[in-house]
């Protein structure tokens, strides 16, 4: 009856080049998972490192420092009798690799290192690491000295081998290797591995948990097997935020199933299962079972110990964990909790003393506003679970003293202590945008302040008007185009210098030490098309919504409203984007869709085609005449693509200067890292506006010629 196992996959919340800190959780980690009475224990990627250390990966000290953690943990004695598997890089011949180190009673067992590279969007392994392309072999590794004086080991295996124990045998996938085509996993099933495990740095992108759910689902519901998934959670000092998730699947069915969003430094995810029923499912497939017997061998490593126990211990029935269906956050909930979680590290990692927010009254700046008083709500949460990093972290962020015994209770409460907001107008500026910032601020509880600009304004056009002797004046007033920028532009700049200000002298006045973080409210749409000033409030410390679309957003206000219970949300939605930099006439007021010459749902579709579709103008052009040709032209369909073309092109300069925003959209423009193109352009696109131009006419001639063969969609409509 000895066929019952439990196993403990383990989320971190990691930090680059953290060392002692990572250390101190994976420690944790190993003795929250063998408490739980599991056998193994797997980490996220690279949890010594953390993951984002990025160019420090080619520095001595990464490597040397990994394997003084690493010593660290196999002479703790809450690592014995426990089989280990924790994340490093390793150099092995002068070749840098990422690596899994499996370890047992102060012996390495095997280092295995990755053997499919992630090097695309945000990520660019292949930049410090090699891939492993030995596969099935292993080569001897040559232990460092300090590690040889703990095992007694002068070599040890390292390649593509698998774990032995006296009852099963398990196999390494590293995150990537679970997306690829021919991965891993189906080989190991073959050659009669039954558990796999998958040590992963992912991040969060909208519906992205589906995707590795539906793999991994697959992966045993096919092959048969284990499957324990752990990931990082957290922001280790990048742009992205690692959502955690740890997972334990067996026969495509989910068993166990972390968090995804939590302020939780370490959570461990355990369960048990009857390792017979893996056995059971391969048995009773002929085909699979002819395959195997063909199947090539996987090198095998010895591990002395037994992972499964009997049905009775201690007197008592083990029980194993019952399937269950998984978890999924919706769309909204998914901005309410990503960038508050992402916030939170990224506020108490740079010791700032809170947040400061131009509120303009505008929807972009509410969403940000309410993701910051979801942090607060997550923080209070957590501190009344007794979560004691988070309970310390807020009262040094709060300004409280060491032996201060303050705990945040309500979100209000909180967010008025660390939460600066302010509204900042002009002559430009309306009252309702106004109270819509006063009345927001009111129900979060920030320390909110409302001042006007002119005077500031003013005496930068008293300064140009003595140099040159001119004024410039705004359209509406007989000004120029150039005019009219220049006056807006002047409003938006001097807004991030006063923002600035305040946010090193607020905390100051109110009797603390140190500065706030300045936050932007730019969405990711209006970032593609350009639309905003060089150097203006967009220009911030980090940008939580910077990777949202507008329509994504809207639908936040929308469950804000609902699940947060603001009726004020309403006038949000109500309002029309307008970024009030120009005087409102009886016969003009300013618009945000009408100065961009697109619509906001148009611009989430051009993103979508450009990045995701990877579409250059032309093949825009191709792919809209199919998903617009009911409803426009062919020409007007060619105008649209052309203006926007132009647009990205002329201002994807300003994409170099984006404050760190917080990645979520799949068509994010953001070019210091997940969108690498030129930011200088041909804005004359000269070739290819000229052949959406032949296109858009022969579509319409062979229209004209045969309106039922010619029509936009149809097998004559071809350009090329």
């Amino acid at each position: 009856m000895g066929h019952y196992i439990t196993l403990a996959t383990c989320v971190l919340n990691q930090w680059a080049l953290d060392f002692q800190g990572n250390y101190e959780r994976i420690l944790e980690s190993i003795r929250l998972a063998k408490e739980a009475g599991a056998r193994y224990r797997l980490g996220p990627e690279l949890e010594i490192t953390g993951y984002g250390c990025n160019d420090h990966f080619y520095e001595g000290d990464t490597y040397l420092h990994s394997w003084e953690v690493l010593a660290k943990l196999l002479e703790d004695d809450v690592c014995q009798d426990m089989l280990i598997d924790v994340g490093m890089p390793v150099a092995h011949k002068n070749v840098k690799y990422n690596c899994r180190v499996i370890f047992f009673n102060k012996k390495i067992l095997l280092i295995r290192p990755k053997m499919f590279l992630a090097n695309d969007g945000n990520y660019r392994e292949m930049r410090w690491f090699a891939s492993w392309k030995k596969y099935r072999q292993v080569e001897d590794f040559y232990l460092p000295r300090l590690i040889q004086k703990i095992t007694g080991q002068h070599t040890i295996p390292f390649g593509d081998a698998v774990v032995a124990t006296r009852d099963t045998v398990l196999g390494t996938e590293l995150c990537e290797e679970l997306f690829t085509p021919d991965s891993p996993h189906i080989h190991q099933a073959l050659d009669g591995i039954e558990i796999f495990t998958n040590s992963s740095g992912s991040h969060h992108e909208f519906q992205k948990l589906d995707t590795r759910i539906d793999l991994i689902r697959g992966a045993t519901r096919k092959s048969g097997g284990i499957y324990l998934y752990a990931n990082q959670q957290g922001c280790d000092g990048e742009r992205v935020y690692y959502d955690g998730g740890g997972l334990i699947l067996m026969n495509g069915e989910i068993l166990a199933q972390g968090t995804q969003f939590s302020l939780k430094d370490i959570e461990v995810v355990t369960a048990t299962m009857d390792i017979e029923e893996v056995r059971s499912k391969r048995g009773d497939q002929p085909s699979r079972m002819s395959q195997a017997s063909m199947a090539p061998a996987y090198p095998r490593v010895y591990a002395d110990l037994a992972l499964t126990q009997d049905i009775f211990l201690d007197g008592q029935i083990i029980r194993p964990t019952d399937a269950r269906p998984p978890f999924y956050h919706t769309p909204e909930e998914e901005i309410r909790y990503g960038p508050a979680c992402w916030l939170w590290d990224y506020l108490r990692r740079s010791k700032s003393g809170g947040f400061f927010l131009p509120l303009s009254g505008g929807l972009d700046s509410c969403c940000t506003a309410i993701i910051v008083y979801s942090m607060c709500d997550l923080v209070c949460k957590a501190a009344k679970n007794g979560e004691k990093q988070v309970i310390a972290d807020a009262r040094r962020i709060a300004g409280e003293p060491p032996e201060s015994t303050y705990i945040p209770e309500t979100p209000q409460e909180f967010s008025g202590r660390i939460f600066h907001t302010c509204y900042m107008g002009t002559s430009n500026s309306s009252a309702e945008t106004r109270a819509r910032a006063k009345h927001l601020a009111e129900w979060i509880g920030s320390y909110h302040l409302d001042i006007n600009m002119d005077s500031i304004v003013s005496g930068f056009l008293a300064v140009f008007q003595l140099a040159t002797g001119k004024v410039p004046q705004y359209k509406v007033q007989g000004g120029t185009e150039t005019e009219n920028l220049a006056l807006q532009n002047i409003q938006a700049r001097s807004r991030m210098v006063l923002a600035y200000m305040f946010a090193q002298l607020l905390l100051w006045i109110r009797g603390r030490f140190g500065a706030l973080l300045v936050l932007g409210s730019s969405n990711v749409d209006e970032t593609l098309r350009g639309y905003f000033t060089k150097y203006d409030c967009s220009s911030a410390d980090v940008n939580p919504i910077g990777g949202i679309s507008k329509i994504d957003l809207r639908k936040f206000v929308k469950y804000s409203k609902t699940e947060l219970g603001l009726d004020i949300l309403q006038e949000f939605l109500d309002a029309n984007p307008t970024a009030e930099l120009e005087p409102t006439t009886a016969s003009y007021v300013q618009g945000d869709e009408v100065d961009m010459k697109m619509t906001y749902e148009e611009l989430s579709i051009y993103g979508t085609l450009r990045k995701v579709g990877k579409s250059g103008p032309f093949g825009m052009f191709s792919k809209l005449l199919h998903q617009w040709g009911h409803i426009l032209s062919p020409k007007e369909i060619a105008e649209k693509v052309k203006t926007f073309f132009f647009y990205y092109s002329i201002n994807r300069h300003k994409t170099t200067i984006l404050p760190p925003s917080y990645h979520m959209s799949h068509y994010s423009p953001d070019d210091n890292r997940f969108d690498l193109r030129p930011f200088l352009y041909n804005s004359a696109w000269t070739w290819q506006f000229r052949r959406i131009d032949e296109g858009a006419e022969a579509v319409t001639r062979m229209a004209g010629e045969n309106p039922v063969e010619g029509r936009v969609g149809g097998a004559a409509a071809k350009t090329g």
